[in-house]
């Protein structure tokens, strides 16, 4: 049945995109696919009919989906069939897809679903090489993106991680590239991040603000975006200037569609917390690139007082052989930055524990337990004012329940959180 209801799928909306011919922006890679995607439709919606995105839905299923712009109807097969039956609307002009991966040849499935005519890479990091031999054959897999673009498209390449750039062969159609790196097309200048650094935070208060510039040729814009964190949040938004730019964008648009950004819960998200501390939510997902960015981003807090800087940290999934070696690291990248405290979350992220106690961590700062709960109850009792409390682990984690139980206004968390409904709430 599932294969049957797929196929349907998939026959419907090439029917759709063959009559209405809709642009594609395909998005991939392994680190900031999501806030990728989220700052390209932003920037495009002043000027362009751009879908809104529908959940996280970036597979088989849920690219076919976005396209109808329809919600998954579970296990339901009259509501797969009644979906199967109706017709959407119209088409939108433009749709921003995720294209993910977990087993070799999944791209080439997701491809031969919706065909892009634009196509982003972002970094590339061992997140779902567990299928993988290699993270260069991972890497590959996530190149056929770029490879089907047609000759009249763009490829949009992060320059800042010369795995991805070495991919670029791979590309029929021009490309350009974005990011940090003074030698990209598209690249962000004079970034910096501005905190509160006074004793305590509040709901509703302005916690920080990220300015940077975006510089392509002789042109230069200046962003400023507030209560939004991350070095990977400013090349989100240089990867966007540059596929608006390819579609006819002007500065201006551009410019006056950066307030419209929003960014998806458990992104890094600023929350205010329990007795007046701050809580940097990263709890939807983790890979070793998006980890160290986010340890990176917690060092740029400076806590008042006798405040500490605290990471609480769960497993990353799906890194197969991997999986020490990158806890390990993430482990001496905590002491690196100058974590205070160190709380480490479930059996394979111990590694973390390790790591940071072997690059100079005290025992002393270092806590572990083995489940998300038991965690939260332990900050219940040991965050103070003016902490700043970063958390992060991949889905399976669940690391979102520490984050509830530390955020000023729980009643909030259907909001604010990932993984709400539910389906989740009852495991």
């Amino acid at each position: 049945m599932k294969s049957f209801i797929q196929k349907c799928l998939v026959q419907k909306v090439h029917g759709l995109i063959a009559k209405h011919q809709p642009i594609i922006i395909g998005v991939t890679g392994s680190v900031g696919k999501t806030s990728t995607r989220d700052a390209i439709a932003a920037l495009l919606s002043s000027t362009h009919d751009v879908a809104p995105n529908i959940k996280n839905y970036n597979n088989e299923f849920g690219l076919p989906l976005t396209i109808l712009g329809k919600v998954s109807p579970g296990r339901s097969v009259f509501g797969w069939l009644s979906l199967l039956l109706s017709s959407p609307k119209r088409l939108h002009q433009v749709y921003v897809l995720e294209y993910a991966i977990d087993h070799p040849g999944d791209m080439d499935h997701l491809c031969e679903i919706v065909m892009p005519t634009v196509a982003v890479m972002t970094r590339i990091s061992p997140v779902h090489a567990e299928f993988f031999r290699s993270i260069e054959e991972l890497a590959e897999e996530k190149a056929k993106l770029i490879a089907c673009v047609p000759e009249d498209g763009l490829v949009v390449l992060n320059a800042d991680d010369p795995r991805v750039i070495g991919l670029s062969g791979h590309a029929q159609a021009p490309h350009v590239t974005y990011g940090f790196s003074s030698s990209a097309d598209v690249h962000v200048v004079d970034y910096g991040v501005w905190t509160r650094d006074d004793f305590s935070f509040k709901p509703g208060e302005l916690f920080s603000k990220m300015s940077f510039g975006i510089v392509q040729n002789e042109g230069r814009l200046d962003m400023e975006i507030k209560n939004v964190l991350g070095r990977n949040v400013a090349g989100s938004m240089a990867a966007a200037v540059a596929v608006a730019r390819h579609l006819g964008v002007s500065d201006a648009d551009v410019f006056a569609s950066i307030p419209k950004v929003v960014f998806e819960p458990g992104r890094l998200n600023p929350i205010a917390g329990i007795k007046g501390s701050l809580i940097l939510d990263g709890s939807y997902n983790a890979a070793p690139a998006s980890m160290q960015a986010a340890l990176e981003t917690l060092a740029e807090f400076h806590p008042a007082q006798n405040a500490r800087r605290i990471a609480v940290l769960g497993h990353m999934a799906e890194l197969g052989a991997y999986t020490g070696e990158e806890h390990r690291q993430i482990g001496f990248k905590a002491a690196e930055v100058g974590v205070d405290v160190l709380v480490v979350v479930g059996e394979v992220a111990d590694g973390i524990r390790h790591g940071a106690i072997e690059a100079g961590m005290s025992e002393s700062t270092v806590e572990f337990f083995s489940d998300p709960v038991s965690a939260g109850h332990w900050l219940d009792a040991h965050v103070h004012t003016g902490d700043i409390v970063l958390v992060k682990g991949s889905q399976s984690a669940r690391m979102e329940k520490v984050v509830k139980d530390l955020m000023a206004e729980p009643l909030r968390a259907p909001d604010l959180l990932v993984r709400q409904e539910s389906y989740w709430l009852e495991t």
